[in-house]
């Protein structure tokens, strides 16, 4: 059985329609008018448009002749160099189909090749450039070999504002008839930060409980309420240790939530919230510490404990 995916069916399919990256898609889109391109490298945090931008782009470029000459690759499936030797040669190698100036293949997670693919995807990037433009998506262009990123033009994509994951989300619920309350929307809001794909299959997934509310976003996504985060911090912070424990468990243990997630969102929290420099410098400090300790397998529940013995134990000097 099909599953309906919200962030495939309600995909922009021309760069026009792409919104909070003007700047790159109006480069872009001076490729598509002169039908030119070069090799590029697209990078920024997930759910950006950067996959998005690379299917609109050769739709708008090839028009009927789109399915033929376009190719998309996913590269933390097939890391090695065989892939870079069979399916990439292979269809760089071939001629355009139609009218069309060259092919376009889109290699998305390209920071997942091995060294020695990327190395071999250089020569080939050479070898068919008449032939083929291809076009890396990555989150860390870091991760790219220095004799990739000079063959390709550099597109770097950045989070998307609040207003425009706001009015997708309000499109795609009228567009499937969901209900979803103001609080619903903050809720996603907050916990995509900037990623519009996660923003819209939290959607999804709280509509498929009834009607979108923060309560419903938060307990489908596995986060915390940022309430109930600040309210913690502020226990401990004003003295009340035993309460902040008491209210640590239970986000643990009877809301399911992930130490490593919560530590997280105490991090983001913290910068929020009104204490002293000093004590926010601390705890920050200390945060980041549990954060590492949690992730190298310590467990979450003491060492988010040692972090709000901390706060409260700053507080009373």
């Amino acid at each position: 059985m099909k599953i309906d995916l919200w962030t495939e069916k309600h995909r922009p399919s021309t760069l026009s329609e792409i919104v909070g990256q003007d700047a790159i898609i109006n480069r872009l889109s001076k490729f598509v008018e002169n039908r030119t391109l070069p090799h590029c490298l697209f990078s920024g945090p997930p759910g950006t448009a950067k996959t998005t931008a690379a299917i609109a782009l050769a739709r708008d470029l090839f028009g009927e002749s789109y399915e033929r000459n376009f190719m998309e690759l996913n590269a933390s499936d097939e890391r090695g160099i065989d892939v870079v030797r069979n399916q990439i040669k292979t269809f760089a190698r071939s001629l355009p189909a139609g009218d069309a100036p060259f092919k376009i293949l889109v290699l998305d997670e390209a920071d997942h090749l091995t060294s020695d693919a990327q190395h071999a995807l250089r020569r080939t990037m050479e070898s068919y450039a008449s032939s083929c433009r291809m076009i890396l998506i990555c989150n860390y262009s870091s991760r790219i070999i220095p004799p990739i990123q000079s063959r390709c033009a550099i597109f770097k994509f950045n989070r998307l504002k609040k207003e425009f994951i706001e009015s997708r989300l309000d499109f795609i619920s009228k567009a499937e008839n969901v209900s979803m309350t103001p609080e619903g929307k903050e809720a996603i809001l907050y916990l995509a930060d900037g990623d519009m794909r996660g923003a819209i299959n939290l959607l999804q997934a709280a509509a498929s409980t009834g009607e979108v509310t923060n309560t419903s976003v938060f307990t489908i996504s596995g986060q915390a309420d940022p309430i109930k985060i600040r309210n913690l911090i502020k226990e401990a912070h004003e003295g009340r240790f035993e309460q902040s424990l008491q209210h640590l468990r239970e986000l643990i243990l009877q809301w399911g939530i992930s130490p490593l997630d919560l530590i997280r969102q105490i991090h983001r929290e913290l910068q929020k919230i009104d204490i002293s420099v000093d004590s926010k410098r601390s705890a920050l400090e200390k945060a980041a510490e549990a954060e590492f300790r949690i992730a190298e397998g310590a467990n979450g529940e003491i060492q988010i404990s040692a972090l709000l013995a901390h706060i409260s134990y700053r507080n009373d000097e």
